[in-house]
Protein backbone atom coordinates (compact mmCIF):
# COMPACT_ATOMS: atom_id res chain seq x y z
CA UNK A 1 0.00 0.00 0.00
CA UNK A 2 1.34 3.17 -1.18
CA UNK A 3 1.93 5.77 2.38
CA UNK A 4 0.60 9.01 0.06
CA UNK A 5 -2.64 8.71 -1.55
CA UNK A 6 -2.05 8.79 -5.28
CA UNK A 7 -4.87 10.69 -7.56
CA UNK A 8 -5.04 11.20 -11.31
CA UNK A 9 -7.03 14.22 -10.67
CA UNK A 10 -8.17 17.10 -7.93
CA UNK A 11 -5.28 19.10 -9.48
CA UNK A 12 -2.72 17.02 -10.50
CA UNK A 13 0.00 19.57 -12.25
CA UNK A 14 0.49 21.63 -8.94
CA UNK A 15 4.15 22.40 -7.72
CA UNK A 16 5.03 24.00 -5.30
CA UNK A 17 5.47 27.11 -6.98
CA UNK A 18 2.28 26.73 -8.51
CA UNK A 19 0.91 26.37 -4.84
CA UNK A 20 2.21 29.30 -3.55
CA UNK A 21 1.42 31.54 -6.85
CA UNK A 22 -2.14 30.66 -6.22
CA UNK A 23 -1.56 31.23 -2.13
CA UNK A 24 -0.28 35.13 -2.73
CA UNK A 25 -2.72 35.85 -4.94
CA UNK A 26 -5.66 35.36 -2.86
CA UNK A 27 -4.03 38.23 -0.70
CA UNK A 28 -4.17 40.49 -4.21
CA UNK A 29 -7.54 40.71 -5.42
CA UNK A 30 -6.38 43.77 -7.65
CA UNK A 31 -4.86 41.57 -9.81
CA UNK A 32 -8.03 38.96 -10.39
CA UNK A 33 -10.26 40.56 -12.91
CA UNK A 34 -8.09 42.83 -15.29
CA UNK A 35 -4.35 42.89 -16.31
CA UNK A 36 -1.63 42.48 -18.62
CA UNK A 37 -1.20 38.93 -18.20
CA UNK A 38 -4.29 38.06 -19.81
CA UNK A 39 -2.57 39.37 -23.17
CA UNK A 40 0.97 37.78 -22.39
CA UNK A 41 -0.77 34.50 -21.79
CA UNK A 42 -2.50 34.75 -25.50
CA UNK A 43 0.62 35.93 -26.90
CA UNK A 44 2.89 33.34 -24.98
CA UNK A 45 -0.05 30.66 -26.40
CA UNK A 46 -0.24 32.10 -30.14
CA UNK A 47 3.66 31.63 -30.33
CA UNK A 48 3.62 28.18 -28.92
CA UNK A 49 1.55 27.00 -31.56
CA UNK A 50 2.39 29.59 -34.65
CA UNK A 51 -1.07 30.36 -34.76
CA UNK A 52 -2.03 33.90 -35.91
CA UNK A 53 -4.88 34.27 -33.52
CA UNK A 54 -5.66 33.34 -29.82
CA UNK A 55 -8.67 34.75 -27.53
CA UNK A 56 -8.26 33.66 -23.99
CA UNK A 57 -12.13 33.00 -22.41
CA UNK A 58 -12.61 31.80 -18.30
CA UNK A 59 -13.40 27.80 -19.68
CA UNK A 60 -12.97 25.75 -22.16
CA UNK A 61 -17.14 25.29 -22.92
CA UNK A 62 -17.31 29.27 -22.71
CA UNK A 63 -14.52 29.09 -25.51
CA UNK A 64 -16.40 26.80 -27.60
CA UNK A 65 -19.38 28.45 -27.51
CA UNK A 66 -17.82 32.18 -28.29
CA UNK A 67 -16.16 29.76 -31.29
CA UNK A 68 -20.10 28.48 -32.67
CA UNK A 69 -21.43 31.89 -32.09
CA UNK A 70 -18.82 33.32 -34.64
CA UNK A 71 -19.64 30.94 -37.46
CA UNK A 72 -23.17 32.29 -37.42
CA UNK A 73 -24.34 28.97 -38.59
CA UNK A 74 -28.27 28.90 -38.21
CA UNK A 75 -30.67 27.46 -35.69
CA UNK A 76 -30.64 23.77 -35.25
CA UNK A 77 -28.08 23.23 -37.78
CA UNK A 78 -25.85 19.52 -37.23
CA UNK A 79 -22.47 19.56 -35.11
CA UNK A 80 -21.05 15.90 -35.47
CA UNK A 81 -18.70 15.21 -32.73
CA UNK A 82 -17.89 11.78 -31.38
CA UNK A 83 -19.46 9.35 -28.59
CA UNK A 84 -16.95 8.77 -25.76
CA UNK A 85 -17.01 12.51 -24.69
CA UNK A 86 -17.58 15.19 -21.97
CA UNK A 87 -20.67 16.42 -21.65
CA UNK A 88 -18.88 19.93 -21.33
CA UNK A 89 -17.60 19.16 -25.24
CA UNK A 90 -21.36 18.26 -26.06
CA UNK A 91 -23.37 21.51 -24.51
CA UNK A 92 -22.14 24.32 -25.56
CA UNK A 93 -23.48 23.04 -29.09
CA UNK A 94 -26.81 22.49 -27.52
CA UNK A 95 -26.62 26.26 -25.27
CA UNK A 96 -25.51 27.41 -28.91
CA UNK A 97 -28.93 26.26 -30.56
CA UNK A 98 -27.15 23.65 -32.13
CA UNK A 99 -27.98 19.95 -32.69
CA UNK A 100 -25.41 17.42 -31.50
CA UNK A 101 -24.80 14.10 -33.74
CA UNK A 102 -22.71 11.43 -32.21
CA UNK A 103 -19.97 9.57 -34.23
CA UNK A 104 -18.68 6.32 -32.56
CA UNK A 105 -15.12 6.19 -32.20
CA UNK A 106 -11.89 3.68 -33.26
CA UNK A 107 -10.82 1.40 -30.57
CA UNK A 108 -6.61 2.22 -31.60
CA UNK A 109 -6.52 6.05 -30.42
CA UNK A 110 -9.93 6.62 -28.61
CA UNK A 111 -11.01 9.14 -31.55
CA UNK A 112 -13.41 9.76 -33.97
CA UNK A 113 -13.75 7.31 -36.51
CA UNK A 114 -13.89 8.82 -39.99
CA UNK A 115 -15.91 5.61 -41.79
CA UNK A 116 -18.42 6.40 -39.36
CA UNK A 117 -18.24 10.59 -39.67
CA UNK A 118 -18.98 10.19 -43.19
CA UNK A 119 -21.80 7.79 -42.71
CA UNK A 120 -23.54 10.12 -40.44
CA UNK A 121 -23.67 13.29 -42.63
CA UNK A 122 -26.55 14.62 -43.81
CA UNK A 123 -27.59 18.10 -45.77
CA UNK A 124 -27.98 19.75 -42.53
CA UNK A 125 -24.54 18.97 -41.40
CA UNK A 126 -22.19 22.26 -40.74
CA UNK A 127 -19.69 21.45 -38.64
CA UNK A 128 -17.32 17.94 -37.45
CA UNK A 129 -15.52 18.59 -34.00
CA UNK A 130 -12.50 16.56 -34.08
CA UNK A 131 -11.56 15.61 -30.13
CA UNK A 132 -8.26 14.21 -29.74
CA UNK A 133 -8.82 11.92 -26.43
CA UNK A 134 -5.80 11.50 -23.29
CA UNK A 135 -3.46 14.04 -25.73
CA UNK A 136 -3.48 11.01 -28.66
CA UNK A 137 -4.30 12.86 -31.85
CA UNK A 138 -7.06 11.40 -34.39
CA UNK A 139 -6.77 10.83 -37.82
CA UNK A 140 -6.91 14.36 -38.58
CA UNK A 141 -6.06 14.08 -42.06
CA UNK A 142 -8.82 12.00 -43.00
CA UNK A 143 -11.13 13.64 -41.26
CA UNK A 144 -10.16 17.39 -43.05
CA UNK A 145 -10.63 15.46 -45.83
CA UNK A 146 -13.98 14.48 -45.22
CA UNK A 147 -15.07 18.09 -44.23
CA UNK A 148 -13.52 19.35 -47.44
CA UNK A 149 -15.52 16.60 -49.84
CA UNK A 150 -18.51 17.86 -47.90
CA UNK A 151 -17.74 21.75 -46.98
CA UNK A 152 -18.36 20.98 -43.77
CA UNK A 153 -16.26 23.24 -41.24
CA UNK A 154 -13.94 21.28 -38.99
CA UNK A 155 -13.32 22.67 -35.28
CA UNK A 156 -10.61 20.82 -33.32
CA UNK A 157 -11.09 19.62 -29.66
CA UNK A 158 -7.82 19.87 -27.98
CA UNK A 159 -9.03 19.76 -24.31
CA UNK A 160 -6.63 17.01 -24.00
CA UNK A 161 -3.68 17.54 -26.41
CA UNK A 162 -1.98 20.81 -26.03
CA UNK A 163 1.57 19.94 -27.37
CA UNK A 164 0.56 16.99 -29.33
CA UNK A 165 1.94 16.28 -32.76
CA UNK A 166 1.07 14.81 -36.17
CA UNK A 167 3.19 14.77 -38.75
CA UNK A 168 5.29 17.35 -37.06
CA UNK A 169 1.98 19.75 -36.71
CA UNK A 170 1.01 20.99 -33.67
CA UNK A 171 -2.62 19.82 -33.34
CA UNK A 172 -5.07 22.26 -33.12
CA UNK A 173 -3.88 23.65 -36.50
CA UNK A 174 -5.77 21.84 -38.53
CA UNK A 175 -8.85 22.84 -38.91
CA UNK A 176 -10.52 26.60 -39.34
CA UNK A 177 -10.58 27.01 -35.20
CA UNK A 178 -9.87 24.76 -32.32
CA UNK A 179 -10.35 25.16 -28.77
CA UNK A 180 -8.73 24.23 -25.01
CA UNK A 181 -9.50 23.89 -21.67
CA UNK A 182 -7.07 24.89 -18.72
CA UNK A 183 -9.05 22.80 -16.43
CA UNK A 184 -8.17 21.09 -13.32
CA UNK A 185 -7.02 18.33 -14.76
CA UNK A 186 -5.93 18.92 -18.19
CA UNK A 187 -2.27 19.73 -19.76
CA UNK A 188 -1.65 22.76 -18.14
CA UNK A 189 -3.64 23.72 -15.32
CA UNK A 190 -5.31 27.08 -13.37
CA UNK A 191 -8.45 25.23 -12.01
CA UNK A 192 -10.72 26.91 -15.08
CA UNK A 193 -9.81 28.59 -18.33
CA UNK A 194 -9.57 27.90 -22.15
CA UNK A 195 -8.23 29.61 -25.39
CA UNK A 196 -9.78 29.17 -28.94
CA UNK A 197 -7.02 29.31 -32.04
CA UNK A 198 -7.84 30.39 -35.65
CA UNK A 199 -5.74 31.09 -38.44
CA UNK A 200 -8.87 32.69 -40.39
CA UNK A 201 -9.40 36.36 -40.24
CA UNK A 202 -12.64 37.02 -40.52
CA UNK A 203 -13.42 34.41 -38.02
CA UNK A 204 -10.99 35.98 -35.40
CA UNK A 205 -12.19 39.44 -36.27
CA UNK A 206 -15.96 37.59 -35.00
CA UNK A 207 -14.73 36.18 -32.29
CA UNK A 208 -12.96 38.89 -30.84
CA UNK A 209 -15.75 41.13 -31.48
CA UNK A 210 -18.33 39.08 -29.52
CA UNK A 211 -15.64 38.32 -26.99
CA UNK A 212 -16.13 42.40 -26.34
CA UNK A 213 -19.50 41.30 -24.73
CA UNK A 214 -18.71 38.80 -22.52
CA UNK A 215 -17.96 40.03 -18.75
CA UNK A 216 -15.48 39.30 -16.38
CA UNK A 217 -16.58 36.40 -13.74
CA UNK A 218 -17.25 37.73 -10.03
CA UNK A 219 -14.69 38.24 -7.88
CA UNK A 220 -16.17 35.75 -6.06
CA UNK A 221 -16.09 33.17 -8.89
CA UNK A 222 -12.01 33.78 -9.60
CA UNK A 223 -11.90 33.45 -5.36
CA UNK A 224 -12.95 29.86 -5.59
CA UNK A 225 -10.69 28.69 -8.10
CA UNK A 226 -7.53 30.41 -6.50
CA UNK A 227 -8.41 28.92 -3.40
CA UNK A 228 -8.68 25.17 -4.88
CA UNK A 229 -5.18 24.08 -5.64
CA UNK A 230 -4.45 25.47 -1.92
CA UNK A 231 -7.13 23.74 -0.14
CA UNK A 232 -7.10 20.72 -2.32
CA UNK A 233 -2.93 20.73 -1.39
CA UNK A 234 -3.35 21.22 2.50
CA UNK A 235 -6.51 19.86 3.75
CA UNK A 236 -7.98 17.32 0.85
CA UNK A 237 -5.18 15.48 -0.28
CA UNK A 238 -3.51 14.77 3.22
CA UNK A 239 -6.58 12.86 4.90
CA UNK A 240 -8.13 11.63 1.78
CA UNK A 241 -7.85 8.11 2.84
CA UNK A 242 -7.89 8.98 6.80
CA UNK A 243 -11.51 7.21 7.41
CA UNK A 244 -12.51 9.12 3.80
CA UNK A 245 -11.92 12.37 6.20
CA UNK A 246 -9.88 13.99 3.18
CA UNK A 247 -12.90 13.11 0.96
CA UNK A 248 -15.81 14.70 3.58
CA UNK A 249 -13.92 17.96 3.41
CA UNK A 250 -13.70 18.07 0.37
CA UNK A 251 -17.12 17.94 -0.26
CA UNK A 252 -17.99 20.20 2.44
CA UNK A 253 -15.86 22.79 0.57
CA UNK A 254 -18.21 22.44 -2.31
CA UNK A 255 -21.59 22.26 -0.91
CA UNK A 256 -20.44 25.22 1.28
CA UNK A 257 -19.10 27.46 -2.41
CA UNK A 258 -15.83 27.63 -0.79
CA UNK A 259 -14.11 26.02 -4.05
CA UNK A 260 -16.29 25.30 -7.29
CA UNK A 261 -17.00 21.90 -9.21
CA UNK A 262 -15.59 20.85 -12.21
CA UNK A 263 -19.35 20.51 -13.26
CA UNK A 264 -22.22 21.55 -11.86
CA UNK A 265 -25.10 19.02 -11.42
CA UNK A 266 -27.13 21.41 -13.24
CA UNK A 267 -24.99 20.73 -16.46
CA UNK A 268 -25.20 16.67 -15.97
CA UNK A 269 -28.89 17.74 -17.48
CA UNK A 270 -27.97 20.54 -20.15
CA UNK A 271 -28.45 23.43 -18.53
CA UNK A 272 -26.03 26.25 -18.74
CA UNK A 273 -24.15 27.92 -15.24
CA UNK A 274 -24.39 31.38 -14.97
CA UNK A 275 -20.66 31.66 -15.25
CA UNK A 276 -20.39 30.76 -18.63
CA UNK A 277 -19.47 32.20 -21.26
CA UNK A 278 -17.07 34.99 -19.74
CA UNK A 279 -13.45 35.96 -20.40
CA UNK A 280 -10.61 34.88 -18.98
CA UNK A 281 -9.70 36.75 -15.45
CA UNK A 282 -6.78 37.55 -15.02
CA UNK A 283 -5.71 35.61 -11.75
CA UNK A 284 -6.16 32.56 -13.85
CA UNK A 285 -3.84 33.75 -16.68
CA UNK A 286 -1.35 34.10 -14.01
CA UNK A 287 -1.63 30.54 -13.22
CA UNK A 288 -2.22 29.43 -16.89
CA UNK A 289 1.00 31.52 -17.61
CA UNK A 290 3.49 29.26 -15.19
CA UNK A 291 1.59 26.24 -16.39
CA UNK A 292 2.47 27.69 -19.84
CA UNK A 293 6.15 27.44 -19.52
CA UNK A 294 6.31 23.89 -17.73
CA UNK A 295 4.65 22.46 -20.29
CA UNK A 296 7.82 21.01 -22.30
CA UNK A 297 8.75 19.55 -19.20
CA UNK A 298 5.54 18.19 -18.47
CA UNK A 299 5.03 16.47 -21.78
CA UNK A 300 8.52 14.60 -21.40
CA UNK A 301 7.25 13.80 -18.04
CA UNK A 302 3.77 11.99 -19.39
CA UNK A 303 5.77 10.56 -22.26
CA UNK A 304 8.40 8.33 -19.37
CA UNK A 305 5.41 7.81 -17.15
CA UNK A 306 3.51 6.45 -20.50
CA UNK A 307 6.40 4.26 -21.61
CA UNK A 308 6.96 2.49 -18.59
CA UNK A 309 3.52 1.66 -18.70
CA UNK A 310 3.63 0.38 -21.79
CA UNK A 311 7.03 -1.50 -21.28
CA UNK A 312 5.52 -3.48 -18.13
CA UNK A 313 1.75 -3.85 -19.40
CA UNK A 314 2.93 -4.97 -23.10
CA UNK A 315 2.64 -9.17 -22.01
CA UNK A 316 -0.55 -8.32 -20.03
CA UNK A 317 -4.29 -9.24 -20.86
CA UNK A 318 -4.93 -5.50 -20.95
CA UNK A 319 -5.58 -3.98 -24.21
CA UNK A 320 -2.80 -1.01 -24.90
CA UNK A 321 -3.63 2.80 -26.91
CA UNK A 322 -1.70 2.64 -30.25
CA UNK A 323 2.00 3.83 -29.15
CA UNK A 324 3.25 6.79 -30.96
CA UNK A 325 5.30 6.73 -34.55
CA UNK A 326 5.81 8.44 -37.34
CA UNK A 327 2.63 10.31 -37.46
CA UNK A 328 1.88 11.00 -34.24
CA UNK A 329 3.32 12.34 -31.01
CA UNK A 330 1.06 11.75 -28.01
CA UNK A 331 1.28 13.98 -24.83
CA UNK A 332 -0.83 11.38 -22.90
CA UNK A 333 -2.88 13.30 -20.53
CA UNK A 334 -4.02 10.08 -19.15
CA UNK A 335 -2.73 6.78 -20.27
CA UNK A 336 -5.72 4.61 -20.41
CA UNK A 337 -6.30 0.56 -20.80
CA UNK A 338 -9.35 -1.90 -21.72
CA UNK A 339 -9.88 -4.55 -18.83
CA UNK A 340 -10.77 -7.76 -20.54
CA UNK A 341 -14.03 -8.52 -18.84
CA UNK A 342 -15.54 -5.73 -17.68
CA UNK A 343 -14.05 -5.59 -14.73
CA UNK A 344 -12.91 -1.61 -14.53
CA UNK A 345 -15.07 -1.49 -11.35
CA UNK A 346 -13.24 -4.01 -9.45
CA UNK A 347 -10.00 -2.52 -10.43
CA UNK A 348 -10.87 0.59 -9.24
CA UNK A 349 -11.78 -1.01 -5.88
CA UNK A 350 -8.49 -3.12 -6.16
CA UNK A 351 -6.64 0.17 -5.98
CA UNK A 352 -8.64 1.81 -3.85
CA UNK A 353 -7.28 -0.61 -1.25
CA UNK A 354 -3.63 0.73 -1.94
CA UNK A 355 -4.10 4.67 -1.82
CA UNK A 356 -4.54 4.69 -5.36
CA UNK A 357 -7.39 6.70 -6.66
CA UNK A 358 -7.94 6.22 -10.49
CA UNK A 359 -11.33 7.28 -11.12
CA UNK A 360 -11.41 10.64 -12.93
CA UNK A 361 -14.94 9.83 -14.47
CA UNK A 362 -14.08 8.87 -18.07
CA UNK A 363 -16.04 5.82 -17.48
CA UNK A 364 -19.50 3.84 -17.50
CA UNK A 365 -21.05 6.10 -20.16
CA UNK A 366 -20.27 7.24 -23.65
CA UNK A 367 -20.61 10.64 -22.75
CA UNK A 368 -19.43 11.29 -19.38
CA UNK A 369 -19.31 11.97 -16.47
CA UNK A 370 -21.79 9.47 -15.05
CA UNK A 371 -25.34 10.79 -14.51
CA UNK A 372 -25.51 12.78 -17.68
CA UNK A 373 -28.94 12.72 -19.16
CA UNK A 374 -28.46 11.45 -22.09
CA UNK A 375 -31.86 12.07 -23.59
CA UNK A 376 -31.23 15.91 -23.40
CA UNK A 377 -27.86 16.06 -25.33
CA UNK A 378 -29.36 13.49 -28.28
CA UNK A 379 -27.88 10.48 -27.48
CA UNK A 380 -29.18 7.44 -28.28
CA UNK A 381 -28.28 4.15 -27.22
CA UNK A 382 -26.51 2.07 -29.93
CA UNK A 383 -26.03 5.11 -31.75
CA UNK A 384 -22.20 4.61 -31.11
CA UNK A 385 -21.43 0.71 -29.67
CA UNK A 386 -17.91 1.09 -29.73
CA UNK A 387 -17.88 4.32 -27.63
CA UNK A 388 -20.30 2.31 -25.28
CA UNK A 389 -18.20 -0.75 -25.30
CA UNK A 390 -15.28 1.30 -24.44
CA UNK A 391 -16.83 3.21 -21.68
CA UNK A 392 -17.12 -0.09 -19.29
CA UNK A 393 -13.89 -1.67 -19.72
CA UNK A 394 -11.68 1.99 -19.55
CA UNK A 395 -9.05 2.32 -16.87
CA UNK A 396 -7.20 5.58 -17.12
CA UNK A 397 -3.64 5.46 -15.15
CA UNK A 398 -1.65 8.73 -14.23
CA UNK A 399 0.95 10.27 -15.33
CA UNK A 400 0.74 13.86 -14.58
CA UNK A 401 4.23 15.57 -13.20
CA UNK A 402 3.62 14.34 -9.53
CA UNK A 403 3.57 10.85 -10.70
CA UNK A 404 7.35 9.54 -10.51
CA UNK A 405 9.16 6.73 -12.46
CA UNK A 406 9.04 4.91 -9.11
CA UNK A 407 5.52 5.53 -8.83
CA UNK A 408 4.36 4.28 -12.23
CA UNK A 409 6.48 0.91 -11.00
CA UNK A 410 4.30 0.50 -8.31
CA UNK A 411 1.45 0.99 -10.28
CA UNK A 412 2.38 -1.43 -13.07
CA UNK A 413 2.87 -4.03 -10.76
CA UNK A 414 -0.46 -3.79 -8.84
CA UNK A 415 -1.96 -4.05 -12.50
CA UNK A 416 0.15 -7.10 -13.50
CA UNK A 417 -1.23 -8.90 -10.20
CA UNK A 418 -4.61 -7.90 -10.22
Amino acid sequence: MFNRPIFISLSPNVQKDDFWLAFRLIFMPWKWKKGQEIKKLEEKFKNYLGVNNAFSFNSGRSTFMAILKSLELGEGREVLLQGFTCNAAVNPVIWSGLKPIFVDIEKGTLNMSPADLERKITSNSRVVVAQHTFGFPAKIEEILAICQKYNLILIEDCAHSLGAEYRHKKIGTFGKAAFFSFGRDKIISSVYGGMAVTNDAFLAEKIGKNRKDYKYPSYYWVLQQLLHPVLIKILVMPFYNFFGFGKIILVGLQKLRIISKAMTKSEKQGIMPKYFPKRMPNGLAILALRQLSKIEKFNEHRRKISETYRQGLRESSFYLLEPEGIERKNVYMRFPILSEHNESDEILKYFRKQNIFLDDGWRKSPIVPMGTNTDKINYFKGSCPIAEDISQRIVNLPTHINISLEKAEGIKKLLKNF
